[in-house]
């Protein structure tokens, strides 16, 4: 290894393994992942919904790529805080920047900060189990929720409100997670979008997984189902537009079944203030109007929506990395084909996949051709790359070492994996996922122990 181009790829998500995927396939190519959590996986362990089971599958195929010979997972390493990106070019050739979009954007309306209310992925991280995420977080004491943004995310967070405490005892949530869900005292669940039916984002078959709910009704008022002349061609020409609104206008007519909960999907509705004493009570929406050409207008008529709860998942954005360059207009690293660029320059050894090259958009396997564009480019550049000084694969972990970063190896992984399936064994779970940092460091640590 230590005569081969080594890489250094910043983020285990699925954008950096795929990318770690294409860079593995060349023998005179090692790459280490880089992840500031001890655990990899990225968004598929903190991002996807728990009883997604069959997507969250994927880990098997992303977990070979991190047991190939030439790839390493070096856990617990924080890109400007562990190490700086200069210090990193001394022991890597190349860097590829796979980061992500870790933050919501705001809806910028009066109240919005007000208790109660919470970015989506701030709850999506409390329910999977993220390390960061506070574990009281949430008490789910609200009896009306309102979920702003009818994209997948959304879709997500009202089917895990929905559902019910045993439900979701298959899934690897944490206990707390579980026994806050269980106690949850909401009733009623307001998904809330801007536009039209036709314009929403989420894709059919998490649709329709809300009207498979055993204990939550879909209300979906029929008046808020029109088109506009685009909308029309929408439906024309788009299959998941079609198969949406032919789902959303069944549940337009089904009767409810009088379950415990109700799944309010509402459309043409633009939050324009939270209302509250102290915390959240309501949210004002202003009623829209589509005006033939896709896009809305406001009415000036308002809808008040009572909520003690408000998620916002209204779009992601990327976070700047310490020493690299950032857009802060649209929230990537710019590039040019996934070529860093500096002061309008191409940056020599440094690239960039995912959503922190292209934003937020597309699916997990959108990733793939994503990174096989910027590989490609690196590859054809490695003639050209200086070689790092410091080459020798050890040596990164000793800088690391001194200065006290425990770095959590693919084997500290394994005994963390290891100690999730335990716990899930002795309460009858397939997996329970440990929430906290130093739990997780200290299951890691075993495997240095053994």
């Amino acid at each position: 290894m230590s005569g081969s181009v080594r890489v250094a790829v910043i983020g285990s998500g699925p954008s950096g393994l795929y990318a770690a995927d294409e860079l593995s396939k060349h023998d005179a190519v090692s790459v280490d992942v880089v992840d500031r959590l001890p655990c990899p996986y990225g968004l598929l362990r903190y991002g996807v919904a728990p009883d997604h089971l069959k997507m969250k599958s994927l880990e098997i195929t992303l977990r070979k790529i991190l047991e190939r010979p030439r790839v390493r997972f070096l856990g617990g390493v924080e890109l400007g805080t562990s190490i700086s990106v200069d210090e990193l070019r001394k022991y890597y050739d190349a860097m590829v920047y796979a980061t992500g979009s870790p933050v919501d954007r705001r809806l910028s309306i009066p109240g919005e900060d007000l208790p109660g209310s919470f970015s989506a992925t701030t709850f999506v991280a409390w329910y999977c189990g993220h390390p960061d995420a506070e574990v009281d977080a949430f008490t789910l004491d609200a009896r009306s929720a309102v979920v702003v943004g009818v994209g997948n995310v959304a879709v997500d967070v009202a089917r895990i409100l929905a559902k019910t405490a045993h439900e979701l005892g298959v899934t690897d949530m944490p206990d707390h997670v579980l026994k806050v869900l269980g106690a949850s005292a909401v009733s009623d669940i307001h998904i809330v979008g801007r536009r039209g039916p036709a314009q929403a984002k989420f894709t059919t078959k998490e649709l329709r997984e809300l009207g498979e709910l055993a204990n939550a009704d879909v209300v979906v008022d029929p008046a808020e189902l029109v088109l506009d002349e685009a909308g029309k061609e929408l439906v024309e020409t788009n299959k998941t537009v079609r198969r949406n609104l032919e789902t959303l206008q069944e549940w337009s007519t089904r009767s409810q079944r009088g379950r415990p909960r109700r799944i309010h999907l509402r459309f043409l509705l633009a939050p324009v203030a939270v209302l509250g004493t102290g915390r959240v009570e309501a949210v004002q929406c202003e009623r829209n109007e589509l005006d033939g050409s896709g896009g809305v207008v406001g009415t000036g008529e308002t809808v008040t929506l009572p909520a003690q709860l408000l998620l916002r998942s209204v779009g992601y954005r990327g976070l700047p990395l310490p020493g690299v360059p950032f857009d802060e207009r649209s929230g990537v690293i710019p590039h040019v084909a996934g070529r860093v660029q500096r002061n309008g320059s191409t940056a020599a050894g440094e690239y960039v996949v995912g959503w922190i090259k292209r934003g937020p958009t597309g699916v997990i396997g959108t990733n793939k051709g994503d990174a096989k564009e910027t590989v490609e480019r690196l590859l054809h550049d490695l003639d050209a790359l200086p070689r790092a000084p410091h080459r020798e694969p050890d040596m990164i972990i000793d800088r690391l070492a001194r200065q006290g970063v425990g770095v959590v190896t693919w084997a500290g992984w394994e005994a963390i994996d290891a100690a999730e399936q335990a716990l899930g064994v002795a309460a009858g779970r397939t997996r329970i996922k440990i929430a906290n940092r130093e739990a997780l460091l200290t299951a890691a640590a075993k495997a240095l122990a053994d």
